[in-house]
């Protein structure tokens, strides 16, 4: 485990001010957390911001339910892309296939809901904003992350079985 600093401030060396990259103008970096966006920052300021953000606060598994949520668009995109530019013969094909892909992104983003952090707290660091308070257990209507698995598998093959039998 590295040991830890001084509380005192120290001038910053200049191996660590050429490892780091510098600051853009319109972010201000505060000695005491992260770095903050100002008034007038630009659109990709805020972009790359809150990119940042995501990538360090959120949970590995949390971004792997994202990809595939992203992926599920893509593949909704290009199933109605294929439908308008080549026709829709097959229509009972098309409406399975494009209703299996919003079904199972409805399906994944409920899964992402019940099993993401409260939002008031990530990383051990509090958030601004409303305090969301989870309960668990009986009657709280909490439910554990095994059974919201349990429910989307569930859920998934109810509707993979409603999509396959619609196609006939």
């Amino acid at each position: 485990m590295p040991t830890k600093r001084a509380s005192a401030p120290s001038a910053p060396t200049p191996s660590s001010a050429s490892a780091s990259t510098a600051p853009t103008p319109n972010i201000t970096v505060l000695s005491s957390g992260p770095k903050t966006l100002s008034a007038n920052s630009s659109v990709s300021d805020i972009a790359v911001h809150v990119w940042h953000q995501y990538l360090s606060t959120t949970p590995q598994r949390t971004m792997l339910l994202d990809a595939f949520m992203a992926f599920l668009v893509l593949v909704g995109g290009v199933q109605f892309a294929y439908c308008v530019l080549a026709g829709n013969y097959p229509f009972n094909a098309f409406l399975s296939g494009f209703s299996a892909a919003v079904g199972q992104f409805v399906l994944t983003a409920s899964l992402r809901m019940q099993t993401s952090s409260s939002g008031s707290e990530v990383g051990g660091k509090s958030l601004k904003g409303p305090k969301v308070v989870v309960l668990r257990g009986e009657g709280s209507g909490g439910v554990s992350h095994e059974r919201a698995f349990a429910d989307y598998i569930f859920g998934s093959l109810i509707l993979h079985f409603f999509c396959i039998n619609f196609i006939n």
